[in-house]
C-alpha cells in the first residue's frame, strides 16, 4: 500500500523547524544603506513629463512646509531639485490620498528619497511595497522580513526583494536574526532560511561574516528550493495546526485503488490545506489522484467541523476554504445553511469567505445554491455580497446574471418528460412535479401515491435503496431551488425580460424541471400570447399552433398586457385545469386615480394602522427596509424602480434584532422620491406616480391594498 501513497505523504517537501536558542549580539548595525539598479530600472523609474509650465512650485513648497499640500508627490517628482531636496527627510507621503506612487521620486532623488520611500511601503504595501526593491537598508529588510513572515499578499514582495539580493541582503538582517527582541529575531531568522534554500547555506554563513558561527544553527535542515519558487517560505516554515485539530482523530482516507492513508499521514494533508489559499499547494492534487473524491469531502468537512467546534478562530480560516478544494455537492447542501444562519451570528465576515467557497466549488450545485443566496436571504449584506459574486461568476462566463441563472438549474438526471423513473427490481416508480415543483410519486399502474416506499424484503437488495436514496436527495435538491425558481419566473414578468428564442428553448421550454412551471404559464412573443402544450408546441388561445421563429423574443406578460384577452385564457386555463405556478391570470391589476398619478404622495393609504406581519411580508414582494439609525430601528421600506424609490414612512419602525416586538405600526407618508429616508420634504419631491410603469404601478398598489386591506 506504501507504494500506492503519493510522496508528499511519505517524504514531505517542508521541514519543521524549531528555533534554536537564541545567540544574541548587542550593538549590531547594518552596513550603510545603498540602492541597486537592475539594468535600465532607474531610467524606467523616472520621472516623466510634468505638469503644465505655469504651475506655482513656490507656492507649492510652501504649503508643504506648513503641512498644507494636498498633492505633495507631484512636488517631489517635478518641482524645483534645490528647493525639494531639503523637504524630503521630513516628508510621509500619502500614497493612497495622492494616487501617485513614490518610485519616481527614489529614481529621482536616490538615498536622499529613503526616509519617504521607507515611510510610504510601511504606511501602503499594495500600492508603494514594490518600491523597496532596490533599496538595500536596516529598516527596509526589517519591513521585509515583517511582510515575509505574515504569510499575506504582501509576502510575495517580500519574496522577490530577497531572491533579487540574496547574500548580499544578510548583513542587513543580522541585527534583527541575532538580536533582543524575539518576534523581530524569528522574522529575520526566516528571511535567512529563505536565502539560503535559495542560494545556499553556505553563501549566508560566508555573508554573516564574523557572526557565522550565531548564524549557522538558524539554518539547520534547510531543504533546497528553485530561486522565486511561490511556496518556498511555505516550505520552510509550514503553518502549525491549531490545538483545534487532532489530525490523528480524522477520518480515514480511502485510497483510489483499495487501502486506506496511514492514519499518520492525515498531519501532512492537514498542513498542506493550511498552506493553500487563492492557490492550492501542489502537492493536493497528487493527494487527489491517489484518494477516493467523496472520502477527501468528508476529510474536508470533519476539519471543518472541528473548526467550527472549536471556537472557529480566524487564524485557521483554511479550515472553511477547504471545503473549496474538496467539497462535493453534499457539502454544499450541509455549508449552505450554516453561511445563510452565520451574518445573525455576528459573522458576516465569515458568511462572505463561504461565498467564495461556494465560487471555489464551482459546480452546477454549488452555483444553485449561490444564486438562490444572492436572491432569498434575509440578510441584506449576505445578499449583496452573493449578488456581487454571481456577477463576477457571470462576467467572467460573458453572460448575464439571469443568463447565468437560467444555465445553472440542475436536470436532476430527469428524462425528456421532467420525470424520473426509480428501480426497486420487480417494481418500479416514477416522479414527476406539480405546479410548486413539489414531487410526487406514481407507480407501475399510473397511481398516485403518498409517498415513495421503503425498500421491501422482495425487491432488489442494491436498486432499491439506491433508488430510494436518490428520490431523498432530490426531493431536498428541488426544494432549495424551487422557490428560487418560482421567484425568478414571476420577477421576470415583472420587469419585463425576454428570452432569445434559442435560449428558451434550451433553458425555459427545453428544460425538464422547469418545463412543469413552463408549461402553466402564458408567453408573448411577437404581440402574440400563447402556452406551452404537453407535447412541447406553442398554442395561441384558440389552440392553433404557433412556431416560434429563431430570431425571436418571448416574454412572461403581466395580466395588463393580455388586454382583452385575458378572460379567454383565463377560462381556457380553467377548462384545463391547469394551475400556475404563481398568479399571473388571476393577479389584480390596479392603476392610479389621475389625481393620484399626478401626486408625489398617496394620501389614501397614509395614517392606516398595519399588522406588523403584513408589513414584513412586504420583504417577499421586492420592498427592502431602509438603513438601521442610531437606536437599531428602520423607518422605512422602499421600492425601486429605475432611479425612483417608492417610499413608506413608519411612525415607529422595525426594531432590527426584534421585528415582531410590537403588533402593528402606522404608515405616517407614502411617497416617490430619488433619494429614500424617513421624512419626506414638505413641498415635494419633484417626482410623481404618473413616472411609474403601469406594472410597477399595478404592484405597488397591489401591495399597498393588501397590507392596509
Amino acid at each position: 500500500m506504501a507504494d500506492a501513497l503519493p510522496g508528499v505523504l511519505t517524504d514531505p517537501p517542508w521541514r519543521v523547524w524549531d528555533a534554536p536558542d537564541p545567540v544574541i549580539v548587542k550593538g549590531l548595525k547594518p552596513p550603510p544603506s545603498k540602492i541597486v539598479w537592475e539594468d535600465g530600472e532607474r531610467e524606467k523609474w523616472a520621472p516623466g513629463p510634468g505638469p503644465a509650465p505655469e504651475t506655482d512650485w513656490d507656492d507649492a513648497v510652501r504649503q508643504q512646509r506648513d503641512g498644507r499640500l494636498w498633492r505633495s508627490v507631484e512636488l517631489f517628482t517635478w518641482g524645483p531639485e534645490d528647493d525639494v531636496r531639503p523637504l524630503l527627510a521630513t516628508w510621509k507621503p500619502d500614497i493612497g490620498r495622492s494616487g501617485l506612487g513614490v518610485d519616481a521620486v527614489l529614481a529621482r532623488f536616490g538615498l536622499d528619497a529613503l526616509a519617504p520611500v521607507l515611510h510610504a511601503a510601511k504606511d501602503s504595501p499594495e500600492n508603494a511595497g514594490g518600491t523597496l526593491l532596490p533599496v538595500l537598508d536596516g529598516k527596509a529588510a526589517r519591513i521585509v522580513s515583517g511582510w515575509l513572515a505574515s504569510g499575506g499578499e504582501d509576502a510575495g514582495i517580500a519574496h522577490a526583494w530577497l531572491t533579487r539580493h540574496g547574500a548580499d541582503a544578510v548583513p542587513y538582517l543580522l541585527p534583527d536574526a541575532l538580536g533582543a527582541r524575539e518576534s523581530l529575531r524569528a522574522k529575520a531568522a526566516l528571511a535567512l532560511r529563505l536565502i539560503a534554500a535559495e542560494r545556499s547555506p553556505e553563501a549566508v554563513v560566508d555573508a554573516a561574516g564574523r557572526h557565522a558561527a550565531a548564524v549557522a544553527p538558524l539554518l539547520a535542515d534547510v531543504p533546497r528550493v528553485d530561486p522565486g519558487d511561490p511556496w518556498a517560505v511555505a516550505l520552510l516554515d509550514p503553518p502549525r495546526i491549531g490545538g483545534w485539530l487532532d489530525p490523528a482523530t480524522l477520518p480515514a482516507v480511502a485510497l483510489r485503488g483499495g487501502g486506506i492513508v496511514p492514519l499518520e499521514a492525515n498531519a501532512h494533508i492537514a498542513t498542506m490545506l493550511a498552506m493553500s489559499g487563492d492557490d492550492v499547494f501542489p502537492g493536493l492534487s497528487d493527494v487527489h489522484d491517489a484518494c477516493d473524491p467523496p472520502s477527501l469531502a468528508a476529510f474536508a468537512w470533519a476539519i471543518f467541523e472541528r473548526w467550527r467546534t472549536g471556537g472557529a478562530p480566524t487564524a485557521d480560516a483554511w479550515a472553511l476554504t477547504t471545503l473549496g478544494i474538496w467539497g462535493d455537492d453534499d457539502t454544499v447542501r450541509r455549508l449552505t445553511p450554516i453561511l445563510r444562519a452565520w451574518p445573525g451570528q455576528a459573522m458576516h465576515h465569515r458568511a462572505v469567505q463561504g461565498l467564495d467557497v461556494l465560487a471555489a466549488m464551482g459546480t452546477e450545485t454549488a452555483l444553485v445554491h449561490l444564486d438562490g443566496i444572492a436572491r432569498k436571504v434575509k440578510f441584506g449584506g449576505l445578499r449583496d455580497a452573493a449578488r456581487a459574486k454571481i456577477a463576477q461568476v457571470a462576467r467572467h462566463l460573458g453572460l448575464t446574471g439571469e443568463q447565468l441563472a437560467d444555465r445553472l438549474v440542475p436536470r436532476f438526471g430527469l428524462d425528456a418528460s421532467g420525470t424520473l423513473t426509480l428501480d426497486y427490481g420487480p417494481r418500479r416508480f416514477t416522479v414527476g412535479f406539480d405546479e410548486q415543483l413539489k414531487p410526487y410519486v406514481t407507480d407501475d399502474d399510473g397511481k398516485l401515491r403518498k409517498s415513495l416506499p421503503k425498500p421491501g424484503a422482495k425487491d432488489d437488495p442494491s436498486l432499491a435503496p439506491a433508488a430510494y436514496q436518490r428520490y431523498a436527495d432530490l426531493k431536498k435538491d428541488v426544494r432549495a431551488i424551487a422557490s428560487v425558481q418560482l421567484g425568478r419566473l414571476e420577477a421576470a414578468m415583472l420587469n419585463g425580460r425576454r428570452w432569445s428564442a434559442a435560449d428558451w428553448r434550451d433553458h425555459i421550454a427545453g428544460h425538464p424541471l422547469i418545463w412543469h412551471l413552463a408549461r402553466r404559464l402564458v408567453w408573448t412573443s411577437g404581440g402574440t400570447a400563447v402556452r406551452l402544450a404537453e407535447d412541447r408546441t406553442l398554442a395561441d388561445v384558440d389552440d392553433k399552433t404557433v412556431t416560434l421563429p429563431d430570431g425571436a423574443e418571448i416574454a412572461l406578460p403581466h395580466p395588463i398586457h393580455l388586454g382583452d384577452d385575458l378572460p379567454t385564457w383565463t377560462e381556457l386555463f380553467a377548462d384545463y385545469e391547469i394551475l400556475q405556478p404563481f398568479p399571473q391570470l388571476a393577479r389584480p391589476v390596479h392603476a392610479f386615480a389621475s389625481d393620484e398619478a399626478a401626486s408625489w404622495h398617496l394620501p389614501r393609504f397614509e395614517g392606516a394602522e398595519v399588522p406588523m406581519g403584513r408589513l414584513l411580508a412586504l420583504d417577499k414582494h421586492g420592498w427592502e427596509r431602509g438603513r438601521p439609525q442610531d437606536n437599531g430601528t428602520q423607518n422605512w421600506l422602499e421600492y425601486r424602480s429605475g432611479s425612483v424609490y417608492v417610499v413608506i414612512s413608519l411612525f415607529s419602525g422595525i426594531q432590527v434584532g426584534m421585528p415582531y416586538g410590537r403588533d402593528t405600526d402606522r404608515l405616517t407618508h407614502v411617497w416617490i422620491t430619488e433619494r429614500p429616508h424617513r421624512f419626506p420634504p414638505k413641498d415635494g419631491t419633484g417626482h410623481t406616480f404618473a413616472e411609474l410603469d403601469p406594472v410597477t404601478a399595478s404592484e405597488v398598489l397591489a401591495h399597498l391594498t393588501s397590507l392596509t386591506g
